[in-house]
């Protein structure tokens, strides 16, 4: 390597590339991976762990944004997953209780015995047959073995069940066709992507020997994992005593770009949109509704940052092509929302986003896509004698697990021995998380000596603890409020670009705050942040023009936001 390609290189990918052997080389920052790395690093494992876009920008960040125990997994048979999801939601809410929140879902019930004869053929065949909703008393049975696994001690209530006179005094908006509503609860993470973030730094934390870079792909093998920068361009060698192929629905082509084919992988398609319609809003009572469409497919309308989230399709994909939220699912969208709603009016200008991503589901031949199992595993293999571990499925509900028995795995082959548990360790700015009134009063007047008690108060909902930081830096700066979006500051802004491995303006937009998923992006606010983002990282104003230019067409293209920017012609630096 040139000495000028090393001043070019952003300090975490120099921080590799300078001391490019370490005991253990993950590949893929998404949830699953970041947790592997968290583990493994405070275990005092010297691990890397690389990711070829960003930071949970894949699977993760397309999730339907629950921690769930998976009711719908019991058809299945999967008493293990369901067990171990419900275990690890409880255990969620208490050590990342700034992101992950109880969440009351509600199920709209529209008979009393359909599917009592199809369920034992589903649970024997995971075949779909015909289409058939679920009926109350096939639901009632599935929500008394949830509550046997879920209630943790009795901290979790038991489901209810209401008739039709109550259920539309709870929500007078849903379809007077329906008999019953069985409400339960399960939990919400708003900000998939921000949850990731704390997972990684805590694996930071831990020491030098803790080692992460995004925007470095692997390429190939020659004695070696071959890595490129696609920042750059750069390429260069890293290696490891044992590999860790976590890259989700892209396992199988990450392990032929490294030179050994496999056939994991069958992931399914899973679209969503984000509403801005109060009505619909409104009409949900604050509740999730999930609930089982005519097709038999489980979808869900949910509430979220004072939007409406819609979804979801479960589609076989190519994860070799991008996925995109088509027009034919946003039809399918506004046909379950009537299902429900039946005159709350929905069309296409209340859409602020759509999102579509690719399930990391094992291959499954002609089983139907709803009945893949969400279970993981951990296949061993070898890269020219370097031992080989690919993970093939998980889910977001289970990362912090998945992570810890991945780890395991790891420690075992590498002859190290685990010196702590994560399990009910903090998360990030979940540690000393204020959970009463009295705890959060306390917290907030020792925080707002600058800065009013209401700014303290959202940086604490959008932080965690962590918001400590953030208030001295805007302590010892600034507070100046985004004209195009003034719950964000300047100094914010660029304190996140410093300080979180930011590398593109998109990176900001979707992953880094919540902008672009609540519909806030304008060409006004493009021009407002993109400047400030370019400060920190040294941009010109070409490189800066290109930025705005690649950001708008993701967000064109992928989410359906509409600005106007001209279409980027040159390909992403």
């Amino acid at each position: 390597m040139t000495r000028e390609q090393s001043e070019r290189m952003r300090d975490s990918v120099r921080s590799i590339s300078e001391r490019p052997h370490s005991q253990v080389l993950i590949i893929g920052g998404g949830i699953n991976g970041i947790s592997t790395f968290r583990d493994l690093a405070l275990q005092g494992v010297d691990v890397t762990i690389i990711e070829r876009d960003d930071w949970c920008s894949g699977a993760s960040a397309a999730s339907s944004h629950m921690i769930h125990g998976g009711i719908r997994y019991l058809e299945n048979g999967e008493f293990r997953l369901v067990r171990e999801s419900v275990q690890e939601r409880n255990g969620l809410v208490k050590i990342a209780p700034h992101y992950v929140k109880p969440l009351e879902t509600t199920v709209p019930i529209f008979s009393t015995f359909s599917g009592i004869l199809s369920a034992p053929l589903r649970f024997l065949t995971h075949k779909q047959g015909k289409p058939q909703e679920r009926g109350a008393l096939l639901i009632k049975m599935g929500l008394m073995m949830y509550d046997s696994f879920s209630r943790d001690g009795g901290a979790v209530p038991r489901h209810t069940f209401r008739g039709k006179t109550k259920s539309l005094e709870a929500h007078p908006r849903f379809n007077r066709d329906l008999k019953y509503t069985a409400t339960y609860y399960d939990a919400s993470v708003h900000d998939p992507e921000r949850l990731a973030l704390d997972v990684l730094r805590d694996g930071l934390a831990a020491g030098p020997h803790a080692r992460a870079a995004n925007y470095v792909e692997a390429v190939g093998f020659d004695g070696g994992v071959t890595v490129r920068d696609n920042a750059t361009g750069e390429t260069f060698t890293l290696t490891a005593d044992l590999v860790v192929n976590a890259s989700g629905p892209w396992t199988d082509l990450t392990n032929r770009a490294l030179g050994t084919d496999t056939a994991f992988m069958g992931g399914t398609k899973g679209s969503h949109i984000v509403m801005d319609n109060p009505e619909l809003l409104e009409a949900t009572g604050g509740n999730e509704i999930f609930f089982e469409h005519e097709d038999g497919r489980i979808v869900l309308i949910y509430p979220l940052k004072g939007r409406v989230m819609v979804g979801t399709t479960d589609i076989d994909a190519d994860p070799a092509e991008p996925a995109v939220c088509t027009e034919e699912e946003v039809d399918y969208f506004f046909d379950l929302v009537k299902h429900v709603f039946p005159d709350v009016h929905v069309d296409r200008s209340q859409i602020v986003y759509r999102f579509s991503g690719i399930r990391p589901l094992p291959g499954h031949g002609d089983t139907q896509p709803g009945f893949v199992s969400r279970d993981y595993r951990i296949v061993p293999g070898e890269l020219d004698g370097t031992p080989l571990l690919s993970l093939v499925g998980g889910k977001l509900t289970t990362f912090r697990a998945l992570g810890e028995q991945l780890g395991d795995a790891v420690l075992e082959r590498i002859g190290a021995s685990r010196a702590t548990s994560t399990a009910g360790m903090p998360i990030g700015g979940g540690r000393d998380y204020p959970k009463t009134d009295a705890a959060r009063t306390t917290w907030l007047a020792a925080h707002s000596d600058t800065i009013s008690r209401e700014r303290a108060d959202a940086l604490l909902e959008r932080y965690g603890t962590r918001a400590a930081s953030v208030i001295d830096e805007l302590d010892a700066t600034s507070d100046t409020p985004l004209t195009n979006a003034p719950e964000y500051s300047r100094e914010e802004i660029a304190y996140l670009v410093r300080t979180e491995q930011v590398v593109h303006l998109i990176d900001v937009l979707k992953r880094r705050t919540s902008l672009a998923f609540t519909g806030q992006v304008s060409d006004a606010l493009l021009d407002e942040i993109a400047p400030i983002v370019a400060s920190e990282l040294g941009w010109d104003a070409a490189k800066t023009e290109h930025e705005l230019e690649h950001a708008a067409r993701i967000l064109r293209e992928a989410h359906g936001v509409n600005v106007t920017r001209r279409k980027e012609t040159a390909t992403p630096a």
